[in-house]
């Protein structure tokens, strides 16, 4: 049985982050959604709360999602992982994500594949999606209708 781990803070999770989930459960036998307590970024959403956005959206029988803190090469071996699964939008996710997949070759051989983002969701972040809500804009065609509502709580529309 190989197992696909796919890290990430999801905060929030966008239709992209789904993409790359609903099409690792084509490929693996099992998919570990890992999200992140990133130290580095202040998050919008709590980690139960993205777990819990991240549930309702991957609604696949093979999709586990988990909360970790620390090294992904220590949660991939926890969770049984037999290879790393990230999402890429352009060049600059590649140059950043290579030296983060080369280093954790390097500390525990684990390997990294990287999929493509679909065109139309190359230019999607959750960091855009944050912005564009909290400057009235609308993202209903770029997240799941329960992370929209979400955003919607924590930006309220004036006027």
């Amino acid at each position: 049985m190989t197992t696909a781990l796919v890290p990430g803070s999801f905060d929030p999770p966008t239709h992209g982050h789904i993409d790359v989930v609903s099409r690792c459960v084509t490929i693996f036998d099992r998919v570990v959604v890992g999200v992140v307590a990133n130290p580095s970024k202040e998050p919008l959403f709590t980690i139960e709360e993205r777990k819990a956005m991240l549930i309702e959206c991957c609604p696949w029988d093979r999709v586990e999602i988990a909360g970790f803190d620390g090294l992904l090469v220590d949660f991939a071996r926890e969770v049984g992982a037999d290879v790393v699964v990230k999402g890429l939008r352009a060049v600059t996710d590649f140059d950043y994500e290579l030296q983060l997949a080369q280093m954790n070759r390097h500390l525990s051989g684990l390997m990294t594949m990287f999929v493509a983002t679909k065109p139309e969701y190359g230019y999607l972040s959750s960091s855009l999606v944050k912005e564009v809500v909290a400057l009235g804009g609308t993202v209903e065609e770029l997240v799941p209708p329960i992370v929209a509502k979400a955003l919607e709580g924590r930006f309220p529309r004036h006027g």
